[in-house]
């Protein structure tokens, strides 16, 4: 039997694999530890095979990054995840699996421009936010040895149900709106039970390196919209000819390149040698939504 801790208690994705993982109860043995304050540095770590950390503030600033919520992501997002794989290590622990995200390569491309990104695409962070990520990845890699393996996962938007983010917005456009504008994108986006399976097979193949899972259907956010009011029994009507008034609103709010700019993973860098990808966008969503 494998022995998991999960650093970081009530967090999306943390609970939602605790819940995933208990279809195999007899195989893999889950703990959950609160990482604010101070108590977690006296928990015994010893007896772990992996530490899951899913501890973290997440980007929700729509604009200007204040002082002092840009310290905040550095002492969470980099250092306490850098503190907490040298006390894993320490402790015996052979795996530490890292979430971090797509959005070291930046924002998403605005309308009308692609944005693929493949293994040549360099990192290149636009905010503190990714740059505390970047930061964590690069501590936690001088840490890695023989004995010590590093997963880093940099999915692309996750959701699911109960998930927060744009994803929920998106849901309340779809069922409250009867028309919606038709805009050429695509984005990566990623199941939360298809991350599961993902970290699932991280553990038990003991992987080590970086990994950018993802959904195996890019999506458009029309389309999504779309795709989510058929759920509610609602049909949306896709109106075409808001590109170019919201290319101009593009310059004036990040919002709208957030939710109708283009970024995707090229399907390659996202292959493995074993399935994770259970559940198809069509089939997600209804999953999401029920």
């Amino acid at each position: 039997m494998k022995k998991i801790l999960i650093t970081g208690a009530g967090s999306y994705i943390g609970t939602s694999f605790e819940k995933y993982m208990q279809k195999w109860s007899d195989e893999y043995q889950i703990e959950t530890l609160d990482m604010v304050g101070d108590d977690w540095k006296k928990y015994d770590f010893g007896g772990f095979d992996t530490v899951y950390h899913v501890a973290g503030i997440a980007h929700s600033d729509g604009g200007k990054i204040s002082r002092e919520k840009a310290k905040l992501y550095y002492e969470v997002n980099t250092k306490l995840t850098v503190k907490t794989a040298m006390k894993a290590k320490k402790a015996g622990v052979r795996q530490f699996i890292f979430m971090s995200s797509a959005i070291v390569y930046g924002d998403s491309a605005p309308i009308g421009k692609s944005k693929v990104i493949t293994k040549k695409t360099p990192v290149r962070p636009k905010n503190c936010y990714g740059d505390s990520k970047v930061k964590a990845e690069n501590g936690l890699r001088k840490l890695e040895d023989e004995n010590f393996k590093v997963v880093i996962l940099r999915p692309p938007m996750i959701y699911g149900k109960g998930s927060k983010g744009n994803y929920p917005l998106l849901s309340k456009f779809a069922q409250k709106l009867p028309v919606f504008p038709y805009v050429e994108n695509k984005r990566s986006m990623l199941y939360v039970e298809n991350l599961c399976e993902f970290v699932r097979l991280m553990i038990e193949n003991e992987e080590t390196g970086t990994f950018f899972p993802q959904n195996a259907e890019y999506s458009n956010t029309s389309e999504l919209v779309k795709m989510i009011a058929e759920q509610h029994g609602k049909r949306v009507l896709l109106i075409k000819g808001f590109t170019i008034p919201l290319k101009i609103l593009g310059n004036l709010t990040g919002v709208v390149n957030k939710a109708f700019g283009n970024l995707a993973y090229d399907y390659k860098l996202s292959s493995y040698k074993q399935d994770y990808q259970l559940y198809s966008l069509k089939e997600s969503i209804a999953r999401t939504e029920e």
